[in-house]
């Protein structure tokens, strides 16, 4: 018997080593009551999750148990005795994220409502020394851990969120652009080894796409753009409220946008025209976004020449996502990262009019443009909504038999 080419085979969906917390329905009860801010009763929950009354109530009693959830008072319905209220509990559980930027590491805790326990931040080293800086990351989790004053007990796991391209089958980043030394790092087992801890690893697109999902202004859109703005950019793609990750998991890189979508392309464009001087020639990630914050603040104050460039690369990735929103039929873009605190009113200035008036974006429907909710440490709190969303969101997969 011949074997199969790769065309072939047959694709299978891999798993994960992150622990779940319970069933797919139980998932979209907790799901459900997640979003619903100000509380949502039993019998809203089986409207919303067309699931039975008694199965709804069970559950319920199952996530109350665990901590999850919480009953926080009571709200009159149309007819008969006022409804018990629930809630999502914000320290039932708690996740980290770690975001490996080329310019900074940056440690957050999350509750189950995804907002910021406990932040930290590292440089990264200029130079890398592979086990030196391993053992430091190592350090820090622990140290943030101690310092957040969490229960260890509560946590779910660790997420960590890293520039492409990534091999997801073994953990590794794989040589990533401006992080000098890296090569081949097994960074998702090394961690597990470090910590103890349940490791999800992604992109850091994929992450913030996650975040912003999860606790930002997409929280109840299924179909969005994230735009990141770091060292470099990336575009994560949610559709029909799902992820995509690419055949490789390494979707999202926007190289073919245009060729300087990087922080340094944008301070080198600066220092050939003579709006930077050559004294601001960076000599790593950190010494260009110093520059670009600089770039930025003399177009804040006018400076003609400066206002051109940030306007031009802002134009650049306008038409670019204007594409992507047709390509994949998106209700929403939304910016963020790093830099992005520093470029948001020109970038918006110049991307909003270009989406409304796109003939590439579809007509069916308005398409928002926005700033992400979650902040400039978009790539860490993503980090740690991965773990989140795989322990606790209704995942498809989930319902594939062994």
């Amino acid at each position: 018997m011949r074997a199969l080419g790769p065309a072939e085979q047959t694709t299978v969906r891999r798993g994960t080593n992150l622990p779940r917390m319970g069933d797919f329905n139980e998932s979209v009860v907790l799901d459900a009551i997640r979003r619903a801010p100000d509380g949502v009763s039993r019998v809203e929950l089986a409207t919303a999750t067309g699931l039975s009354a008694q199965t709804v109530s069970n559950i319920c009693r199952r996530l109350l148990d665990r901590g999850l959830v919480r009953e926080t008072g009571k709200k009159s319905g149309r007819a008969g005795k006022p409804r018990i209220v629930l809630q999502v509990d914000p320290g039932g559980r708690y996740a980290i994220g770690v975001h490996l930027d080329p310019a900074v590491v940056t440690y957050v805790v999350l509750d189950l409502l995804g907002q910021v326990v406990h932040r930290m931040r590292r440089p990264t080293p200029k130079v890398v020394d592979q086990e030196e800086t391993l053992a430091e990351m190592g350090a820090a989790v622990t140290a943030l851990i101690e310092e957040s004053g969490i229960d260890r007990g509560r946590l779910l796991g660790l997420g960590i969120a890293v520039p492409g391209p990534i091999d997801v089958t073994s953990g590794s980043v794989v040589d990533p652009p401006q992080l000098d030394g890296w090569g081949t790092v097994p960074l998702r087992d090394h961690l597990t080894a470090a910590t103890g801890l349940a490791v999800v690893m992604d992109k850091d697109v994929i992450a913030a796409a996650i975040a912003e999902r999860w606790a930002g202004v997409a929280a109840n859109s299924g179909n969005f753009l994230f735009f990141y703005l770091g060292t470099g950019s990336g575009m994560g793609i949610v559709v029909d409220d799902v992820v995509l990750r690419g055949s490789s998991g390494n979707a999202g890189e926007v190289g073919g946008l245009d060729a300087n979508c990087t922080t340094r392309a944008l301070v080198d464009e600066a220092i050939v025209r003579g709006v930077l001087g050559t004294d601001r020639t960076p000599e790593g990630p950190r010494d260009a976004e110093s520059a670009l914050r600089e770039l930025a603040a003399l177009a804040d104050g006018g400076d003609a020449t400066a206002v051109g460039i940030i306007d031009a690369w802002a134009q650049k990735v306008g038409l670019g996502v204007c594409a992507a929103a047709t390509l994949v039929d998106s209700e929403m873009i939304v910016f963020g990262g790093p830099i992005w605190p520093h470029l948001a009113d020109r970038f918006l200035a110049v991307i909003t009019p270009i989406v409304a008036g796109s003939p590439f974006v579809e007509k069916m429907h308005e398409t928002v443009v926005a700033s992400t909710a979650v902040g400039d440490d978009v790539g860490a709190i993503g980090a740690a909504c991965l773990v989140l969303d795989q322990a606790l969101s209704a995942q498809p997969q989930s319902l594939l038999l062994a």
